[in-house]
């Protein structure tokens, strides 16, 4: 049996919809075609990342991770022009 897969932005949905609380979550359930344990489990992984979304070291971790993917992306352009050049020498 092949599993099913759901994007971010459907388990996000969801997700909002069961905080909420206007529906049950069976009823969200039988909406959507999704498992009540699974939207459980999506409300729960979101509920805990919520006070991340605010966190400063959050979006400091983001700015350092950019910085790194730069200085790698270079580090790799002058890799290649040496391997090139390599080339051509031999």
């Amino acid at each position: 049996m092949k599993r099913k897969r759901y994007s971010m932005g459907f388990k996000a949905k969801v997700a909002v919809e069961a905080i909420k609380g206007q529906k049950t979550v069976n009823e969200i359930a039988a909406k959507h075609g999704v498992h009540p344990n699974q939207i459980t489990q999506w409300k729960k992984e979101a509920m805990e990342g919520l006070p991340d979304l605010f966190s400063t070291r959050r979006k400091k971790a983001r700015e350092e991770e950019a910085v790194l993917r730069d200085r790698l992306y270079q580090e790799i352009g002058r890799l290649q022009v040496e391997l090139e050049w390599l080339k051509k020498k031999v």
